[in-house]
């Protein structure tokens, strides 16, 4: 996908986001239907967003990703992985 279309397609997502009430289900489904590049894009702009906010909204959102990664877990959506196979993974991939 060239840059032009990359922008294009960005923008409609932009656009939708703005001119409807979606939730971050929909605007998740919809950026990781972009290319790498586009997505890569979009992950900088977001992550530069978050210089912005103050500390106790940092810590909010912060409780709220703990919230929502305990509930995938009481409802048994994600895997648990021992700290030891993570550690082990890491280490393999470092040398």
């Amino acid at each position: 996908m060239h840059t032009l279309q990359l922008y294009v397609r960005i923008n409609q997502i932009l656009v939708t986001f703005l001119t409807k009430t979606m939730d971050t289900a929909t605007i998740e489904h919809e950026a990781l239907h972009l290319p790498v590049s586009a997505r890569a894009k979009l992950t900088h702009k977001l992550l530069l967003s978050l210089d912005d906010m103050s500390e106790s909204e940092v810590e909010a959102a912060w409780f709220d990703e703990a919230e929502r990664r305990a509930r995938e877990i009481d409802q048994g959506l994600v895997r648990l992985i021992p700290a030891e196979e993570v550690s082990r993974k890491a280490r393999n991939l470092l040398w």
